[in-house]
């Protein structure tokens, strides 16, 4: 009988903690050469609502984990307003992680960040960012006026370093 509540309780448990998605969902590309970012609104980790601002050149997105670990390690060695001070914002995804875990570890961890993390943590929305780019690596996507101009995918801090500060 023990085993049998175990199982139950268990399989509450990741019922409970699961993301949702649907999988009827038309997915439409957000970050292709000429597409508007302009509309991109994103909560930030504290919860506040965030657009594309008026100077940004670029925006950089983490669709993975390691990717993200990966930006973020390279963010903190830097002044908390070095990413505006070169133009640029982060966008990281979460949405692939259990709400649970979301809600008890990830949210609390970005907090703890000096410089503004944007957060795709809704798996439908983060579906469209997602399409036709190469996940497990650090996605750049260049703006003019509000518009993609170029993509570019990047391997490693340095090279996201080099890639922040050219001008």
């Amino acid at each position: 009988m023990k085993k049998i509540i175990l199982g139950l309780a268990i399989a509450f448990l990741f019922i409970g903690c699961s993301s949702k998605s649907d999988e009827n969902a038309i997915v439409v590309p957000k970050i292709v050469v000429g597409q508007e970012l302009t509309s991109m609104k994103l909560n930030d980790q504290f919860e506040k609502e965030q657009g594309l601002n008026a100077d940004t050149t670029k925006v950089i997105f983490a669709f993975s984990k390691d990717v993200a670990h990966t930006c973020n390690d390279f963010f903190v060695t830097q002044t908390p307003t070095y990413l505006q001070d070169n133009n640029t914002q982060f966008v990281a995804d979460v949405s692939a992680a259990p709400s649970l875990i979301r809600s008890m570890f990830i949210m609390p961890g970005l907090k703890d960040f000096k410089h503004t993390v944007l957060i795709l943590d809704d798996e439908s929305v983060a579906a469209n960012y997602r399409a036709g780019v190469d996940v497990e690596k650090i996605v750049v996507a260049y703006i003019e006026d509000g518009k993609i101009t170029s993509i570019k995918t990047l391997n490693s801090a340095n090279e996201l370093k080099e890639t922040i500060e050219a001008k």
